[in-house]
């Protein structure tokens, strides 16, 4: 069983899939009053044939470990991830340029979050990450993705690497984004089947997994600070793709 909050993750949960919800919680605001966001989620819930059920004082505060939860929660089935031959039939069913993400053991679940909500919002096909050292569909994690998780495909994988290697033999190429890489990105051909490569918070993209990419890519930085964000320099990544298919 998964837990999410927050209106948004909540809202499109109910909106995409709410068969896999088993209860939606709603805690009433001081004055007793539910918030107009809450009302929406209660709405949603009664045309999906769910019962909304009223959460104790600090029940949703415990259970999301001080997130910011604007008193809604849901319990879910477990999150469905899918193969990676899922994402590439998507790609091709879609008639566009195969479009991917491919996480190497990024942990941090705001991260992990964030990078899914940035590749569903522009498009990718999809995302890949390893089944070992990686962040989970945590509710953290879906809090960050605001509702993306609903909706973007994401494949576990058992080694990063082998995987570079058969999407390579299927005509998809692969381009690792490091601070020290010798292209630009931006001078990169994207418009083609594409797959981005961003590794963890400190360590980057591992040596073995850059050797296998195509292509090893940096973002021109003009500041004092040598370094962005994995999830930043992500979103500037998926965009950068956009952008020249555009």
């Amino acid at each position: 069983m998964r837990f999410l909050y927050g209106a948004n993750p909540v809202l499109e949960a109910l909106r995409a899939h709410p068969g896999d919800i088993k209860r939606i919680l709603l805690e009433r605001g001081k004055d007793g009053r539910r918030s107009p966001a809450q009302e929406r989620v209660a709405e949603e819930a009664k045309k999906a044939g769910l019962r909304v059920e009223e959460a104790h004082k600090g029940e949703l505060q415990r259970r999301t470990n001080g997130g910011v939860h604007n008193g809604i929660g849901a319990e879910l089935a477990e999150f469905g991830y899918v193969e990676l031959q899922d994402v590439l039939d998507d790609a091709e069913a879609s008639g566009r340029p195969a479009f991917l993400l491919i996480l190497d053991q990024v942990t941090d679940p705001q991260n992990f979050g964030a990078l899914v909500r940035s590749a569903h919002s522009l498009g990718a096909h999809g995302v890949i990450v390893p089944k070992d050292r990686s962040a989970d569909v945590t509710p953290a994690a879906a809090k960050a993705a605001a509702g993306a998780f609903e909706h973007c495909k994401i494949a576990q994988v058992v080694n990063i690497s082998r995987t570079l290697e058969e999407l390579k033999e299927q005509g998809v190429w692969t381009v690792a984004l490091a601070g020290e890489g010798k292209e630009l990105l931006s001078d990169i051909d994207l418009t083609s089947p594409i797959a981005l490569v961003l590794g963890a918070e400190g360590s980057g993209v591992r040596p073995l997994v850059q050797k296998t990419c195509d292509h090893i890519a940096r973002i021109p930085l003009a500041g004092q600070v040598s370094s962005l964000n994995v999830s930043a320099a992500g979103a500037i990544a998926l965009y950068e793709v956009v952008r020249q298919r555009a």
